[in-house]
């Protein structure tokens, strides 16, 4: 089983990042909604996790599906299930609704899991073969370079009485990070092992689905990018 299966579905990842920043998020949704100029429309938001995004989508009006291989979360997302805001237990890699969806976002680091580059190339065809001719495809991924230049190789913490013990490396083009966790008498360890992708990557897969990369942000402000100090590596694509 891969380590994203086992991670994401643990409770454990949901107690390591319970205290993600929700006004950045909303932040971001706004400013790119605006900039983009769009109202409404249908949204597939891919790797929804439990659907922060997706919810705001739709309370800003958009018809929205998330969908993730993770059931825990999907079963979470589900709790907030309206006429226009499903979500579903689903494979990236696979297409979910051939020329479907107004807009595709993957959000947040959602991407860069697979240990081999055709899957991840399957995934940004999905996501193209999702949209209509002219749909957008926008995500939200780290700037690598930054990151390994800024890695915290260990770090420590506590939360709802679950003692974190976290290391970080850069290895084999992947940022590894190894997390070992006590909870009362249980021990457990897990992974996250995400491919060090730079925008050069990102534009190749792109442009091998069809689609043109048509902006770059380096941040939630929409700011230009820059591959030495960007918080983030942001795309816009269209089909």
């Amino acid at each position: 089983m891969s380590w994203f299966e086992t991670w994401f579905d643990s409770k454990y990842y949901h107690i390591l990042y319970k205290n993600r920043d929700e006004k950045e998020a909303i932040r971001f949704l706004d400013n790119i909604t605006q900039y983009l100029k769009i109202t409404k429309g249908s949204i597939l938001d891919v790797g929804c996790g439990k659907g922060r995004h997706a919810k705001y989508f739709n309370e800003l009006g958009f018809n929205v599906v998330g969908i993730d291989l993770s059931l825990n979360s999907i079963s979470i997302a589900k709790q907030n299930e309206t006429q226009d805001l499903k979500f579903y237990q689903f494979d990236m890699r696979r297409i979910f609704k051939e020329n479907s969806f107004n807009i595709v976002t993957n959000l947040f680091t959602s991407f860069g899991y697979f240990d081999n580059t055709q899957d991840e190339q399957k995934t940004i065809n999905a996501m193209s073969k999702n949209l209509k001719k002219d749909g957008l495809l926008i995500i939200d991924f780290m700037n690598v370079k930054k990151i390994i230049k800024d890695l915290v190789s260990k770090e420590y913490k506590e939360i709802n009485n679950v003692k974190f013990d976290i290391t970080r490396e850069f290895k084999d083009n992947y940022i590894l990070k190894n997390i070992s966790l006590t909870d009362n008498n249980i021990s457990l360890e897990f992974q996250e092992k995400v491919h060090a992708l730079t925008l050069f990557d990102f534009s190749e897969m792109i442009q091998k689905s069809g689609m043109a990369i048509i902006d770059i942000f380096g941040n939630y402000n929409l700011d230009d990018f820059d591959a030495s100090k960007s918080e983030r590596l942001i795309l816009i694509a269209k089909k």
